[in-house]
């Protein structure tokens, strides 16, 4: 069982739900530590006072707020209890919002939270997870985690209410600076038809079940391989880019679409792997789509250099045909 890490309440008007609080991701990346290129040590981190000239605990260390060049405050942890503010120990509800007005102002999450009542607030806290779920609604609150206080939003999630924490206004960068294409960019009948054929071939009901971090998985390949003595092969490398125009690379985007639905879905991991192996060895002789140096703003998100050959021809698909060029 998990430990909270964080205690306190929900407050909106005069409720009060009393909450624990826990972290509801974790991260699996692949961690390293550093060592000694001589030995293979690990290096260890030292905290080093320069006044004293010796290494000391980190037990031994307070925290200082600057006020003048080398001159410091030292703020306690009763110093950062005694904050005259609601949010150090509650989740402080300002308003509720519907889901879809307020879903591109709280796009910008930091990190979230599952949220757990306390017994003896539980019909409370179910109260109110139905109430946003009936209403699609979202509670706008914040609340103080790690010394600051940070805006946050909760939402009915699976079982429970989930807490996200958001960046503040003023946190988020303006996208003025960006050399962001006109909306008026001129594009052609033909592409905008052949781009919406891609989105819609391309569009399904999302799975998350389906998705893995394939570049974690190949790290851990290589260092068993290091692990065991075996010698690493060498990437393939990227082949040169080519110039093309961009209906032929939709058309042959959309032909890789099409072949990748009617391809038989893998049942297990080593079935998977084995069809990408196969799919990457296998000859090809369709033709490649690949990036598109033209100056056209596409209204759409779309992948203008798809792989052909690891759809088309593992399916079992005749070749992308070339568009004649005038």
């Amino acid at each position: 069982m998990p430990r909270s890490m964080w205690k306190g309440a929900i407050q909106f008007g005069l409720v009060t739900i009393p909450v624990k609080m826990y972290l509801a991701t974790e991260s699996k990346g692949v961690s390293f530590n550093m060592l000694h290129a001589d030995c293979h040590g690990r290096i260890q981190m030292k905290t080093y006072c320069p006044t004293h000239d010796e290494i000391i605990e980190r037990s031994d260390t307070v925290r200082g707020y600057e006020i003048a060049p080398d001159q410091y405050v030292v703020i306690t942890d009763e110093d950062l209890g005694s904050v005259p503010l609601k949010t150090v120990r509650s989740i402080e509800i300002e308003q509720f919002v519907p889901v879809d007005e307020a879903a591109e102002a709280t796009r910008f999450v930091k990190q979230a939270y599952y949220l757990e009542p306390e017994p003896v607030a539980r019909k409370a806290f179910f109260l109110l997870k139905q109430v946003l779920a009936k209403q699609r609604l979202r509670a706008v609150c914040k609340i103080v985690l790690r010394d600051r206080e940070q805006l946050a939003a909760l939402d009915p999630f699976a079982s429970t209410i989930m807490l996200s924490t958001l960046y503040w206004p003023d946190e988020v960068r303006p996208v003025g600076d960006l050399a962001i294409p006109a909306d008026d960019a001129e594009v052609k009948p033909a592409e905008l038809a052949m781009a919406e054929q891609l989105v819609g071939m391309m569009t399904g009901k999302f799975d998350p079940g389906a998705y893995r971090d394939e570049y974690r998985e190949a790290l851990m390949e290589i260092i068993g391989a290091r692990a065991a003595g075996e010698a690493i092969a060498e990437p393939a490398a990227a082949p040169a880019a080519k110039l093309t125009d961009l209906v032929a690379a939709l058309e042959a985007s959309v032909a890789a679409a099409k072949a990748a639905r009617q391809a038989p879905v893998p049942d297990t991991m080593a079935q998977a792997v084995a069809s990408r192996k196969s799919r990457k060895t296998a000859p090809v002789a369709v033709p490649r789509a690949v990036p598109v140096a033209v100056p056209v703003a596409v209204p759409v998100a779309v992948p203008l250099a798809v792989p052909v050959e690891e759809t088309a021809v593992g399916a079992g698909m005749s070749p992308a045909r070339r568009r004649k060029s005038a």
